[in-house]
Formats: C-alpha cells, sequence, structure tokens
C-alpha cells in the first residue's frame, strides 16, 4: 500500500473486521468485508452499513451564500429551505460537469442562509478551486473534509436500527430531508434520508471524533437484524443497479447533465447559473446521444470503455458503467448511443476483445423498488 494513501478515522475498524482493503481516490477505503454480492444483497433486503468518511464538505455561509450556490449550480436553490437536501451538479462553463452533489440547507447564521455542499472524494481540490474561482459575492467559503465523517445506513431496516439509538424521531423523516440531533448520545449529528443505494436509509454526518462510536452504536444495534459492513464494492453495484450516474465514468467535464438524463436537477427556467445559455440552446435545438441503460444477453460482462456499437457493426458510443446485477443476477451497463439509438427495446453490439456481446436498450432503473 502506498504511504501517501490517507485513511479515515474507521480504517483501523475496517482493518480489525477484516475488509479487503484498495486505493480509492487517494484513500485506503474498504471494497469489501464478505463478499460483494452478499453485502449487495444485505442491503436489498435487510441493512448495510457503510463508511463514506472520504467524501468531502464545505460549508458556505453568510453574505452572498445564497447568490454563490445559485450560481455555481444546476438545480434551483431557491427551493430550499432549513432541514431540505437537494441533488445537484457543477456546471462548467462549456456545459460539461465539473462534480454531482449534495446541496443541504443548514439553518441560517446571523439572519443569512447558510448551506453544506456534499462532493466526491475524488473532486475535492477540483471542486474547492471551481467554487472559489466563482465566487464574487463575497460569500464566507470554509472546507471541513477533514474534521467531518460520515456513514451510510442504507436498507429496509435501517430506519429500525437507527431509531433505537437516535434521539430524534426519524421514521418519517421525508426522502432527501435530515435533521439534526443526538445519535448515540453525541449532539449535532446530521442524520438525513439520502444514499446512493435505492433501498432507502440515512446518511449520518459526525465530527471525526464522534464517528467511531457511532459507528459502534450503529453496528450493535444492527446485529440485531442481520446488518452486513459494505464495502465500496458493493456501493457501485447498487448504485449501478438504480442507473445512478457515477462520476469519472458516466458524467466528467465533457457530458452535458442534459445528455446524461440529469434535466431535472438543471433548471433552466429561473435564475441564471453556469452554462445556463448552453444547457437552454441543447433544449432547444435537441441533443445528440443520450446516455441509456442495456442488459446483455450474454454472460459476458460490458466493461467500462468498451465500444457500443449498432447492429451494422458501425461505432456509435463507450460503455462507461458496466457489471452484473446481483439482483438481476446477469450483466448492465451505461453508455452514450446517438439519439435515435436511445429508445428502449434497440438492440446494440458491444466489443469485447475480438468478440462481440448482444445488448438492448431498457428502461431505467434495472431494480424496480417493490
Amino acid at each position: 500500500m502506498s504511504e501517501h494513501l490517507r485513511t479515515t478515522p474507521l480504517t483501523p475498524v475496517h482493518k480489525e473486521l477484516g475488509a479487503r482493503m484498495a486505493p480509492f481516490a487517494g484513500y485506503d477505503m474498504p471494497i469489501s468485508y464478505t463478499g460483494i454480492v452478499e453485502e449487495h444483497m444485505a442491503v436489498r433486503e435487510n441493512a448495510g452499513l457503510f463508511d463514506v468518511s472520504h467524501m468531502g464538505e464545505f460549508i458556505i455561509s453568510g453574505k452572498g451564500a445564497y447568490e454563490l450556490v445559485q450560481y455555481v449550480t444546476s438545480n434551483d436553490v431557491s427551493k430550499l429551505f432549513p432541514g431540505r437536501v437537494q441533488y445537484s451538479c457543477f456546471p462548467n462553463d462549456n456545459g460539461g460537469i465539473v462534480d454531482d452533489l449534495l446541496v443541504y440547507r443548514l439553518e441560517d447564521v446571523d439572519g443569512l442562509p447558510s448551506y453544506m455542499l456534499v462532493v466526491n472524494a475524488s473532486n475535492i481540490e477540483k471542486d474547492w478551486n471551481w467554487i472559489n474561482s466563482k465566487n464574487s459575492f463575497g460569500a464566507q467559503l470554509v472546507n471541513i473534509s477533514d474534521q467531518c465523517g460520515l456513514l451510510a445506513l442504507q436498507g429496509p431496516q435501517a430506519s429500525k436500527i437507527l431509531s433505537d439509538i437516535c434521539k430524534s424521531s426519524i421514521s418519517e423523516l421525508p426522502y432527501y430531508h435530515f435533521l439534526k440531533g443526538e445519535v448515540a448520545g453525541q449532539s449535532n449529528i446530521i442524520v438525513s434520508a439520502t444514499g446512493y443505494t435505492g433501498s432507502g436509509g440515512f446518511e449520518i454526518y459526525a465530527d471525526n471524533d464522534q464517528i467511531t462510536s457511532t459507528w459502534e452504536a450503529i453496528a450493535e444495534s444492527g446485529n440485531k437484524t442481520g446488518m452486513k459492513y459494505v464495502g465500496l464494492g458493493a456501493r457501485d453495484t447498487l448504485r449501478l443497479e438504480m442507473g445512478y450516474c457515477l462520476y469519472g465514468n458516466d458524467i466528467d467535464d465533457n457530458t452535458s447533465p442534459l445528455e446524461a438524463g440529469l434535466g431535472w436537477i438543471t433548471k433552466l427556467g429561473g435564475e441564471d447559473f453556469v452554462s445556463k445559455s448552453i444547457f437552454t440552446d441543447q433544449k432547444e435545438k435537441g441533443l445528440s446521444r443520450k446516455l441509456v441503460g442495456f442488459e446483455v444477453n450474454d454472460r459476458r460482462v460490458a466493461r467500462h470503455g468498451y465500444e457500443i456499437q449498432d447492429m451494422e457493426g458501425n461505432a456509435i458510443g463507450v460503455v462507461t458503467s458496466g457489471g452484473v446485477s446481483p439482483v438481476l443476477q446477469k450483466p448492465i451497463g451505461l453508455g452514450y448511443v446517438p439519439i435515435g439509438l436511445h429508445k428502449t427495446g434497440t438492440e446494440l453490439s458491444i466489443l469485447a476483445g475480438r468478440k462481440t456481446i448482444k445488448a438492448t436498450v431498457v428502461k431505467l432503473p434495472f431494480y424496480k423498488i417493490s
């Protein structure tokens, strides 16, 4: 392991649990504990606990905070109120995506709005520099990434597990809302009804000196239900079954949120934001390509970077994400194809070495919540 890899406060815990560790976004992170499929199914059917403390958190407050967040993100921040969360992205100046993120509307500070932005671990420095470069509004920015830990408790039993150790009532907390309360006897912990799995649950933010005891309390409560510890391997298969975009694979600096199916977080009818005119033009003139989901009619997996072809053998795109769905027990994937070939039922070929794999465009998500 490289001596330059960073760790989270829970790294010793993961190693004690026998996790398979590997580098991810500059961190030494748990990939799996007992196996990706077993951990994946635990989240779908019961509950799973993740350490995602490698994620980045920025606080934006003071005069100009609203104006800055509204300008650098694609969604409409005016719809937020304290306790509300919003999925969004940072558009770049050319209509691409700097990163995708969550925007938390915190309580006012001195009568002015305050926000927490949660960004991808691999983009912390990039995002921080980007926001600061756009801060002509005088907002106050603080990077708390190194002081903040983050857990994800996901799955149908998550509410029961967390309710046993949370002083606040979370069972009725609406999706994409959060509260700040007491968890396992510790105060000022954010409990957010959000996640990256599609199976419901919570994300829990706590200071570094609180995160290990919070993990241990959740683990003790979760043992009663059969909760599993889950690594980043299953986090990826879970998000892929839902068709959720992964930055660096399905979206990046050269993909438009409209192409990626993120028009619902790209609000063109409100105030100005970075690249709004580009997206407005795209919507008026029409897109040339679109991100689609496909199921593979073969046992072989369509991997990231494989060429997508039409049925005549012409290269039309590239696989951005691919893997085997533990629930469907078949290979699935995402990739960009030209408009016209994006429709459900369209047959595609995927070049895997010297062989081709047959695939069919399907409607997302792959995994339908019952």
